[in-house]
């Protein structure tokens, strides 16, 4: 694998849980089959739930909410019930989503960083036991320091962490393998650093992040850029440089890495799995769920508003990506003595 294919590729590497209901597939009082509302009907989607496996706030946390967000304000489905069951970089709510067998009511928002998490903390559950639905979108990533960080541009930033990078505390909202993990990494090879010295501290989510990041607990933080927003706009942190090959129109001014002479791009993906052994008809019913509302210009607006580039593909399209998502991840951390 190529430098720059390695670095697409990586792009590509609270609350407590609440009671689940019982499985979507249920006899009716004929002796025939029904599952989720919604198949097909013409009616809302009814009795969804969508599991967010890291601490509210985060990147997951954000699309999942947008995600019930949109389709309820549609009316594409009922009321969408979100919740948050962190833990183990994600890999607490895979094992969940894999024990939660033929359950076509329930799916996981998850991303690069649940298929890093499932090797790097030897998680018994596999992503190859869950049922694939859809992958929504892409999002650059960014280099964030709080307002009162001496740091000022990207170059002053790399400058003082290669004179100690061992001293220089790195933050991101994944665990190792994890796309705010591989962003450091990649960065550090990239301005000279070696990996291994590399002082990364996990964090689980942007909801854990952020607090560390404003009070100093870290020299800056790796992450989607779209989890700062809010913090950006009130002035409380800094983007140094965001990941992808241009400028993202949410943060206009913000220079990327290559056009500040760094030589690195880097995108993350987001998408939604469900337990395994659901009926064609549950997963039909999330499918065509999130297809209205990909279509819809509420969800076009959120897209553009939060910096997501649209990345919609479902069913055996997401499967196959996701299975070369899993291969080239495993590969990489073998690289990186992770896996």
């Amino acid at each position: 694998m190529s430098s720059r294919s390695i670095v697409r590729f990586a792009a590509l590497a609270a609350a407590a849980a609440l009671a689940l209901s019982a499985c979507g597939a249920t006899k009716n009082d004929a002796g025939g089959s029904s599952s989720s509302s919604g198949g097909g009907d013409g009616k809302p989607a009814s009795g969804l739930q969508l599991m967010v496996p890291n601490a509210p706030g985060g990147g997951y946390d954000t699309t999942a909410r947008t995600a019930a967000k949109v389709m309820e304000s549609q009316k594409i489905t009922g009321s969408v019930q979100v919740f948050n069951l962190p833990g183990a970089g994600g890999t607490v709510g895979l094992q969940r989503i894999v024990n939660e067998k033929g359950n076509g009511k329930l799916a996981m928002q998850m991303g690069l960083g649940v298929v890093g998490a499932a090797y790097t903390q030897k998680s018994k559950a596999t992503l190859a036991e869950t049922t694939p639905i859809a992958k929504l979108i892409e999002e650059a990533g960014a280099i964030v320091v709080p307002k009162d960080s001496p740091y000022k541009d990207i170059n002053a930033l790399v400058a003082a962490w290669k004179a100690d990078p061992k001293k220089f505390a790195v933050g991101g909202g994944s665990s190792p393998g994890g796309p705010d993990h591989l962003l450091p990494m990649q960065l550090a090879k990239t301005v000279g650093i070696d990996p291994k010295d590399v002082n990364y501290v996990t964090y689980d989510g942007g909801g854990e992040l952020l607090p560390a990041l404003l009070g100093n607990k870290i020299k800056f933080g790796a992450s989607g850029f779209g989890e700062f927003l809010d913090q950006v706009e009130a002035g409380e942190v800094r983007v140094l440089a965001v990941t992808s090959e241009e400028p993202v129109e949410a943060l206009k001014d913000v220079p990327t890495l290559k056009s500040s002479g760094i030589d690195l791009v880097f995108t993350n993906w987001r998408g939604i799995v469900a337990p395994p052994g659901i009926s064609d008809k549950d997963k039909q019913v999330w499918i065509d769920a999130l297809t209205k509302m990909h279509d819809t210009q509420a969800w076009k607006d959120e897209e553009k508003k939060r910096g997501w580039t649209d990345a919609f593909e479902t069913g055996d399209e997401f499967g196959t990506f996701l299975k070369q998502q899993d291969q080239d991840v495993a590969d990489l951390l073998k690289q990186l003595g992770l896996a």
